[in-house]
């Protein structure tokens, strides 16, 4: 598979800016603001039902994706729209929750103890 190719050859500097990357939506709200986003462009103001803040928090956040190339906005009018700049991220997101489901069948099977699964 192509993946794993180009992930034995990476370099330090990838495996850094892949860092990164990731730590931009480690955070909850930022990953539901490119859930929402998956479905269609949204202004700030349409993305604050996420998470009980105000907008200028969203736009923090927002300001997090954007610099690590997640999102990019544009402008119409008085309006800023932002959307996902790459939608492979949501395919990210897809493999993180499969493996969720596995931790949590692994902790049910073990009586809530955290144990790697077999």
């Amino acid at each position: 598979m192509r993946i794993f190719a180009y992930i034995q050859n990476m370099t330090y500097e990838e495996a850094k800016t892949l860092s990164e990357i990731l730590k931009a939506i480690s955070h909850p709200i930022r990953i539901l603001i490119v859930a929402e986003l998956r479905e269609k462009d949204k202004t700030v103001g349409e993305l604050n039902h996420v998470a009980n803040i105000d907008q200028s928090g969203i736009s923090r956040h927002l300001s997090h994706l954007k610099a690590a190339g997640i999102v990019t906005d544009r402008r119409v009018g008085n309006h800023t729209y932002y959307h996902l700049q790459n939608s492979c991220i949501v395919r990210a997101f897809e493999c993180s929750m499969e493996v969720y489901n596995n931790v949590q069948k692994c902790s049910l099977r073990f009586n809530n103890k955290r144990k790697l699964c077999d």
